[in-house]
C-alpha cells in the first residue's frame, strides 16, 4: 500500500514537471528540431513526454532523494526504451543530464536475438543487379537553392559523390564511395542545417557515417550528432543530442548479416540516382532505414512519373521518385525529388515542409563513353609509277643511294680488288655451284678461321660442297 501511494505521489509530480517543460522553450526547441532535416518533420508526442519524464526523473535531484526514486526511473527509462528502440539486437542506452554541474548517467541494457524487420527480396535483386558501370556514371555533384513558400531564398543543399578507399580496422584498404551531401539555410531567422559524410561500399553498404544536424535558437542550441560504423559483424550507432546544458546519448548495435537491405541515408542518394538513370522501379522493394528517433523501420520508393520543369530558360522532362520512412509510431516521412535523365537532382521537397529545393542552371549531363568504331582500310593496289608525288620520291631515294654507294666504294678501293679477283678466278674454273665457289674463295678472308697451310691441296673435299648423292 505505502509503496502504491509513494508511486502515485511520484507519478504526480512527473506529470506537472513533464506539462511544464511542454510548454516552455524546450519542448518547442525539440519539436523544432523534428524538422531540422528537411525544415519540417513530423511530431511525436508520446515520445516526446516520454523522453521528458525521464530527464525530469533524473534531474529530481541528488543524494537521499534519488536513491527514492531510483527504482521508477529505471522503470520509465525501460518503458521509454522499448518503445523507441525495439528492433535493435542489442542497446545501451544512455542519458545524461547537466544538473549543478554533476552528470548523471542511467543505462538500460536489452538483448534481442532477433530483428523483426527484413527487406524484400525484389530490394535485394534490386542492389545485386547494379553493375559498376552504372555507379561509375554516378559520381558527379549536384547543387539546388532552396526556397520558402513566398519564393524567397532561404539556403542551399549540395551532394556530390566521388571515389574514395576506405580501410576498416584489421583489413585491407577497399576502393568505395565517398558521399558528402550538406543542408543548410535560415528558415524565420532560425539558422539550421545537416551534413552527412559517408563511405559506401561498392555494394552500396554503408562502411562508415557521420551526420550532424543543429538548430540554432537564441540561448538555447540544439545540436545532434550521429555515427554509424561497421565493426567487424556489428552495425554500432553513436548518438549525441545536446539541447542547450542537457545531453542525451544513445549506443545501439546490430547484427550486420540482419541488417540485409538496409539503407543509409548517404547510401539512399546513390539508389536514387541509379533509379532515375534506370527509370524503372521495381514493385514491392522495401529497404531497412532509420527514423527520426534511431527506430530500425523500413523505407519504400514509388514512381512518380515524368514531368516538364523550367531550369534557367530550357524546359527539362524530369522523372520523379517518391521515398518514404515509415514508423509504427507517427507519420511516415516522405520525400519527393525529381530527376534528370542522367541523374542530376533538380528538385527536392519533404511533404508537408515549408520550403522547395531547386536546380537553378542546368548542369552538364553525364553520358555513357561509347568506344569510336574500329576504322576499316580496304585493300588497294599501289601504281606508283604513275603517281607523281610517289615517283618523284623513288627517284629521289635511287640518286640519294647511288651517291652513297659511290662514296663508300672511293672510300675502300680494296673492294673492287676483290671483287675483280673472285670474278676472274669464276671465269677460269667456271664452277657449277657458284655459292660453294664463293664460299671456298672467301674463306681464309675469315678471322674466326684456323689458319691452314699455304699450299694447301685443292683436291681434298671442300667442306662447303654437299656430298654426291
Amino acid at each position: 500500500m505505502e509503496e502504491e501511494e509513494h508511486s502515485a505521489g511520484v507519478s504526480a509530480t512527473d506529470g506537472e514537471d513533464t506539462e511544464s517543460l511542454a510548454e516552455s522553450e524546450h519542448g518547442e526547441f525539440e519539436r523544432s528540431h523534428r524538422k531540422s532535416v528537411e525544415f519540417q518533420l513530423p511530431e511525436d508526442p508520446e515520445e516526446t513526454e516520454a523522453l521528458q519524464e525521464v530527464e525530469s526523473s533524473i534531474s529530481l535531484g541528488s543524494g537521499e532523494q534519488a536513491e527514492e526514486h531510483k527504482s521508477f526511473t529505471g522503470d520509465v527509462e525501460k518503458e521509454t526504451h522499448d518503445v523507441m528502440f525495439p528492433s535493435a539486437s542489442q542497446h545501451d542506452v544512455a542519458f545524461s543530464s547537466h544538473a549543478d554541474g554533476a552528470e548523471e548517467m542511467e543505462h538500460t541494457l536489452t538483448d534481442d536475438a532477433v530483428i523483426p524487420l527484413r527487406s524484400s527480396k525484389d530490394a535485394s535483386d534490386f542492389l545485386s543487379s547494379i553493375t559498376p558501370e552504372e555507379l561509375q556514371l554516378c559520381l558527379f555533384a549536384d547543387s539546388l537553392v532552396t526556397f520558402s513558400d513566398s519564393g524567397r531564398e532561404v539556403g542551399e543543399f549540395t551532394v556530390s559523390v566521388q571515389r574514395a578507399f576506405y580501410e576498416e580496422d584489421g583489413k585491407e584498404e577497399v576502393e568505395c564511395f565517398l558521399v558528402h551531401a550538406t543542408s543548410q539555410g535560415t528558415i524565420d531567422g532560425i539558422p539550421c542545417g545537416t551534413s552527412i559524410l559517408a563511405y559506401i561500399s561498392k555494394d552500396l553498404e554503408t562502411l562508415e557515417q557521420h551526420s550532424h544536424e543543429y538548430l540554432k535558437i537564441k540561448d538555447n542550441t540544439l545540436d545532434t550528432k550521429t555515427h554509424l560504423v561497421k565493426k567487424g559483424d556489428k552495425l554500432v550507432l553513436d548518438k549525441v543530442i545536446t539541447e542547450g546544458q542537457v545531453v542525451r546519448k544513445q549506443a545501439l548495435s546490430f547484427d550486420w548479416e540482419s541488417m540485409k537491405g538496409f539503407v543509409s541515408e548517404a547510401s539512399n542518394l546513390l539508389i536514387m540516382r541509379v533509379l532515375a538513370k534506370r527509370r524503372v522501379i521495381p514493385e514491392n522493394m522495401t529497404f531497412l532505414a532509420f527514423d527520426m528517433e534511431s527506430n530500425l523501420t523500413t523505407s519504400t520508393f514509388t514512381e512518380l512519373g515524368v514531368r516538364n520543369q523550367m531550369i534557367g530558360k530550357e524546359t527539362v522532362e524530369m522523372f520523379g521518385i517518391e521515398r518514404s520512412i515509415w514508423s509504427e509510431e507517427d507519420l511516415p516521412l516522405t520525400w519527393q525529388c525529381y530527376f534528370l535523365s542522367d541523374g542530376h537532382l533538380s528538385s527536392r521537397v519533404q511533404v508537408g515542409s515549408p520550403v522547395t529545393m531547386t536546380l537553378q542552371t542546368m548542369p552538364i549531363l553525364v553520358e555513357k563513353d561509347e568506344p569510336d568504331p574500329k576504322p576499316v582500310f580496304g585493300k588497294q593496289i599501289l601504281e606508283w609509277e604513275e603517281d607523281v608525288q610517289l615517283y618523284s620520291r623513288f627517284l629521289d631515294r635511287k640518286e640519294e643511294l647511288r651517291a652513297d654507294h659511290a662514296t663508300y666504294i672511293r672510300r675502300h678501293p680494296d673492294v673492287r680488288i676483290i671483287l675483280a679477283d673472285f670474278l676472274q678466278f669464276v671465269l677460269l674454273r667456271k664452277p657449277d655451284d657458284i655459292v660453294a665457289f664463293a664460299a671456298e674463295f672467301f674463306a681464309p678472308f675469315a678471322s674466326q678461321r684456323s689458319p691452314t697451310d699455304t699450299f694447301h691441296t685443292s683436291y681434298e673435299p671442300s667442306p662447303f660442297r654437299s656430298p654426291c648423292p
